[in-house]
């Protein structure tokens, strides 16, 4: 495994990490299986496991949290979220002082840690003053509870200005975004997130580097009954489009070139981003994260990675 730093922080985090989304405590509810995948995770060298609140209303949280505390806590590093509704109670959402310090003492139950690595928040929150959200992380980060802070599908805009805030007032700025960036879903992150990111010392942990699997080409005769795009509507309408499937296959003789597969080119391809201190999977089975993992090794040149511009340039999801 390599490691990359967390932006400009100097906390070291495996290139690979492993994610709860719609894996463990929703397609994946075996506990066994899950401590495989886990297991197999941690033995392989990844040290970074990211999971949210919302995932399974807090299955994913216990379920990954039962693994990971049979492991030596200083050799992890944990993350988890918090914003979307966890309840209909009306202040269970959302980034006010209120549920962010309501929010972190459960999610660390759950998991049954002392403290979080990283807390990220997983949407911005129009409807709480940013200065109140920011000021609750500093507090988190001097009770110990968490060790930093970060926002997750946060404009650059957004993003700058919580910087600003923590300028004015000399509070711990967040030191990671997690942004939706993969072949296929590019624009936002190299045009406007990367700016604001890079020049501040804000490492990226992308999300859906396999754009929910469609770039490993499992897609390209039919969606699979066990498959992620099976089971959501709203995936399937964006990311099953026959142009997109279409370029995918058109990635297989580069992939094939390389002797690799579309997989493995697709995360190759993300962690050529020097902005990007991790790509985070997902796994139903130990035998995915064989394959996964041989992506780090792979080194894409200017030549390669022209023509995976030309094929992708046209498609977006």
């Amino acid at each position: 495994m390599k490691y990359r730093r967390l932006g400009q922080a100097g906390l070291m985090v495996s290139e690979l990490s492993l994610g709860g989304w719609t894996t463990f405590g929703e397609s994946l509810t075996d506990r066994q299986l899950t401590r495989d995948i886990i297991t197999h995770a941690y033995e392989s060298g990844i040290n970074f496991f990211d999971i949210a609140d919302i995932y399974a209303k807090g299955v994913s949280e216990e379920m990954m949290g039962a693994v990971l505390k049979d492991f030596p806590r200083h050799t992890l590093v944990i993350s988890s979220k918090l914003y979307w509704p966890m309840s209909d109670e009306v202040n269970d959402r959302g980034l006010s002082r209120k549920h962010v310090m309501e929010s972190i003492d459960k999610s660390l139950q759950r998991i049954g840690t002392d403290y979080l690595d990283i807390y990220f928040c997983h949407r911005y929150d129009e409807e709480t003053p940013l200065e109140e959200t920011v000021r609750a992380m500093d507090d988190l980060i001097h009770q110990g509870k968490i060790l930093y802070w970060g926002t997750s599908e946060w404009s650059g805009t957004q993003i700058q200005a919580a910087l600003d805030l923590c300028e004015r007032y000399n509070l711990y700025k967040p030191q990671v975004e997690q942004p939706h960036y993969n072949m296929l879903h590019r624009d936002r992150v190299e045009s406007e997130i990367l700016p604001v990111t890079e020049p501040n010392g804000i490492g990226l942990v992308v999300w859906s580097p396999l754009a929910s699997g469609v770039l490993t080409g499992k897609y390209d005769d039919a969606v699979p009954d066990d498959s992620r795009l099976a089971r959501f509507d709203w995936l399937r309408s964006s990311h099953y489009r026959e142009e997109v499937i279409e370029t995918v296959r058109r990635l297989k003789p580069i992939a094939d070139a390389l002797g690799v597969t579309r997989a493995q080119l697709a995360i190759a391809w993300t962690l050529r981003q020097p902005g990007v201190s991790s790509a985070i999977t997902g796994a139903t089975r130990p035998q995915q994260l064989d394959d996964t993992l041989k992506a780090i090794e792979i080194e894409l040149d200017d030549e390669t990675l022209r023509r995976i511009d030309d094929v992708i340039a046209a498609v977006r999801i």
